[in-house]
């Protein structure tokens, strides 16, 4: 009797603690609507508005070096000399040859003139007249010929001054005064980055950028109406002015799948520099939407469930949601009504049709 009456008390105890098992209290809530704005952070690479490669047009060693490094420049301000004595030569010749041609064409011109005349009165041959006047067509032909080897040298003697072709903060200056250099350096003689307003690189997915088009309607309207954006720093500090997304990319790239985002930034203080890195802290705002904390959810994959209180018994449901979270929370775009219960908080521990209380 006593072995008895214990397999029973056990027997008992099991299906007590079956019972206590297959039903779970949790937390659950129901579904309402909100405004949520949300931010997410994009890589991002920092480029002046305007870099400019500066190479000389012309050969020659360094004479004076009129800049420093990081100094700001206005447009046309000199910062290379190059050696301008060959040019200067070579402009004198040039000169000298224009001045000759014009003699000469001078005497072309009354030798067929004269001709012109004494033919008249069949003092010389029409081959005489003809040959004068090719030699006066040849000398028209040489004086544009030394007037262009005039200009032409002028040129070169004009790139011997090195000027800057836009406003802006020169780079490094790899080559100093002495140095040989050409239109072939491997490294150009310096870099002018107009760094008044700063470009500001990111990329974006493309299921991220049918979100936004989704968002505003088509995609001129969300670069009309899409909010101010904020830069973080490589310190993590935030920087203080505000950029505005200028220009979204008509292609996706086959390779990544992103697509190229450009925001410029004002930069007022100098404190951003081309070819500096950051990121992107792009905010997003939902009004009238559904929202779901994510322990709420499950992911399977790429698809995302909940469980919904029906009857007092659990009942997996897919969802879809923005593809931009905070990591806090999900705005649900489909699957769920108001109204509707859920199971709040350990969803992952949930079975389908298990009861909850």
């Amino acid at each position: 009797m006593g072995f008895v009456s214990c397999m029973m008390w056990l027997m008992s105890c099991g299906k007590s603690t079956e019972s206590q098992v297959s039903m779970g209290n949790y937390e659950t809530m129901k579904v309402i609507t909100s405004d949520k704005a949300l931010t997410t952070a994009y890589s991002a690479t920092i480029r002046g508005r305007q870099d400019i490669d500066i190479y000389p047009q012309v050969s020659g060693t360094i004479q004076e070096l009129c800049v420093a490094e990081g100094e700001k420049v206005q447009k046309g301000q000199t910062l290379f000399i190059i050696d301008q004595v060959p040019y200067q030569a070579a402009l004198n010749t040039a000169e000298a040859n224009v001045k000759s041609a014009k003699a000469s064409l001078a005497t072309a011109k009354l030798t067929y003139e004269s001709n012109k005349e004494l033919r008249a009165q069949n003092v010389v041959s029409d081959y005489t007249l003809r040959t004068s006047e090719n030699s006066y067509l040849t000398a028209q032909a040489g004086l544009a010929q030394a007037e262009a080897q005039e200009v032409n040298a002028r040129n070169n003697l004009s790139y011997t001054v090195v000027k800057s072709p836009s406003a802006g903060v020169v780079g490094t200056l790899p080559y100093r005064v002495g140095a040989l250099v050409s239109a072939s350096i491997p490294q150009p003689l310096t870099t002018i980055s107009d760094n008044s307003s700063m470009y500001v690189y990111f990329s974006m997915t493309e299921n991220q950028l049918l979100s936004l088009v989704r968002q505003y309607g088509t995609l001129d309207s969300a670069l009309m109406q899409m909010p101010d954006i904020q830069l973080q720093l490589n310190d993590q500090s935030l920087y203080e002015e505000k950029g505005r997304i200028e220009s979204i990319s008509g292609v996706i790239d086959r390779q990544t799948g992103t697509v190229s985002i450009r925001a410029v930034f004002p930069n007022p203080t100098r404190l951003l520099h081309s070819g500096a890195s950051g990121h992107v802290i792009l905010p997003s705002t939902y009004e009238d939407c559904i929202v779901i904390p994510q322990e709420a959810t499950v992911k399977q994959q790429d698809k995302v469930l909940v469980y919904k209180v029906v009857d007092g018994k659990a009942v997996s449901t897919l969802i879809t949601v923005a593809d931009i979270d905070d990591g806090r929370t999900y705005v649900v775009t489909g699957g769920l009504a108001v109204g509707d219960e859920i199971v709040a908080k350990g969803a992952g521990l949930v079975r389908e049709g298990q009861p909850v209380k």
